[in-house]
């Protein structure tokens, strides 16, 4: 290439036809010489100078003056790729993949050790997802379980993949986040505050393993949601890892994660890998539920009662197809109202069972007069939660299954509660299963209003 000094006016001639050509007015790939003057540029390599702009790192449009960009300084081509590897070697530093280089796809047992039937397809629909997000990195993954459930695994196999198809991805600790963001306000950093932060929120990919697991500071929260709320803005493909489902998270944060538009959260049920500490069946919020005692109530499982008159047939029928379609796409509430014995209970069990099965967050399954007791034990002095946030939990869980309703101890309080819940659950529109053996008419009118919508429930 000549230098700009041996053919100037021929080069001007050319770069103004280029200029008419590409109506973004692309960059003349021409050394700027002394152009460059008073910005600061990158040492040039030693050897081997760069044959667009010499070694000088940026470049300047050739226009004609007047232009609006005549004058103007662009980085040249190797000055971009210097920047972006200087980028990614600043995620690197921070990333410490290093010590989880051999989490990969191929280390992950998708089936588990000794897993029950349906948990086993819950981990194997996860993997799946998983490879799927590493192939193509979309919207927002978040992966919620308990402790040793293998979420980590599978989010560092992410970032893994990322990094061995030469594309870079950020994964770091939450609380060593924060902590590196802290390490900016020593006078011996060599990075600014603003500088970490921006290229933490601006990372290709970013993965950020056990949230919620960090000390909850005010100025902890606030860093965090300006992090995820850029990412949730500009929809940049995200990963995260927690023991604590959407709900339980700072209120602003919770809000992101459970847009549908953009987040897909997904529940691992598999226990501790390791062994030691609780699963996502253990925490205080699932203690609640029952559903591990019907785990051979399926669709596939029951029963149409073939002893039965045809008008019997036809209405068991109608009541698994109402439920088969409830399971597919959970909207609403469903009522199951019938003797003892009916089948209602095994209905419900089996709109649960499906959901876990087909890889989604497990249903809170359980008997009415179960729960209220669960509550009330909240007030004993060794309680180790709150009674408001188990009731939180159980109110805004995404799919709650009530079995029994009717058979509760009617006090004055458990009326308010059991009015609580389904009011927040009726004007939140969230997907609700009730069964019960007592007529309609019977229950309580505030719920017996709410049941009797037909815009929102079917019974």
């Amino acid at each position: 290439m000549k230098r700009v000094g041996d053919l100037l006016g021929s080069a001007r001639r050319q770069g103004r036809r280029e200029e008419r050509t590409d109506a973004a007015g692309p960059a003349n790939e021409q050394a700027t010489g002394g152009r460059s003057a008073g910005r600061r540029s990158l040492p040039p390599p030693a050897e081997d100078p760069c044959p667009i702009c010499k070694g000088k790192g940026f470049l300047v449009y050739d226009v004609p003056a007047g232009h609006p960009d005549f004058g103007k300084l662009v980085p040249c081509r190797c000055t971009e790729a210097r920047l972006a590897a200087q980028r990614a070697q600043s995620l690197r530093d921070v990333s410490n993949l290093g010590q989880l280089d051999r989490m990969t796809f191929d280390t992950f047992m998708p089936d588990g050790v000794s897993l029950p039937l349906p948990a086993r397809a819950n981990l194997r629909q996860v993997f799946d997802l998983c490879q799927g997000f590493a192939r193509d990195p979309q919207g927002w993954l978040v992966l919620v379980g308990g402790y040793g459930c293998g979420k980590t695994h599978l989010a560092a196999a992410i970032a893994n993949f990322r990094i061995a198809l030469g594309q870079p991805a950020l994964f770091v600790v939450v609380a060593d986040l924060l902590d590196y963001l802290r390490a900016t306000y020593a006078p011996s950093s060599t990075v600014t505050f603003d500088e970490r932060l921006d290229a933490i929120r601006e990372a290709p990919l970013l993965i950020l393993d056990d949230l919620g697991a960090h000390n909850s500071t005010p100025w902890a929260q606030e860093k965090l949601f300006q992090i995820l709320n850029h990412r949730y803005n500009g929809r940049l493909p995200t990963v995260i890892t927690s023991n604590q489902r959407p709900e339980e998270q700072d209120a602003r944060i919770a809000s992101r994660l459970r847009d549908l538009d953009l987040s897909h959260v997904q529940e691992i049920l598999a226990s501790d890998f390791r062994g030691s500490g609780p699963s996502s069946s253990e925490r205080v919020i699932d203690k609640v539920s029952t559903l591990s005692l019907h785990g051979d109530q399926l669709f596939e499982t029951f029963s149409l009662r073939k002893e039965l008159p045809a008008e019997g047939r036809a209405n068991l029928q109608k009541a698994l197809n109402s439920a088969r379609a409830f399971a597919e796409k959970p909207a609403g509430w469903l009522v199951f109202q019938g003797t003892w014995g009916c089948g209602k209970t095994h209905l419900a069990a089996a709109i649960a069972n499906y959901q876990v099965t087909a890889g989604r967050a497990a249903p809170m399954f359980v008997v009415v007069p179960d729960l209220l007791d669960h509550l009330r034990a909240t007030f004993s002095p060794t309680s180790t939660t709150t009674l408001d946030k188990v009731f939180e939990q159980v109110r805004s869980t995404p799919l709650l299954i009530l079995d029994d309703l009717g058979t509760e101890s009617a006090t004055p309080w458990a009326r308010e509660k059991l009015f609580q819940l389904f009011n927040h659950r009726y004007a939140g529109r969230l997907p609700t299963v009730i069964t019960t053996s007592h007529n309609i008419e019977d229950l309580d009118p505030r719920l017996r209003s709410r049941m009797l919508d037909g815009t929102r429930c079917i019974i």
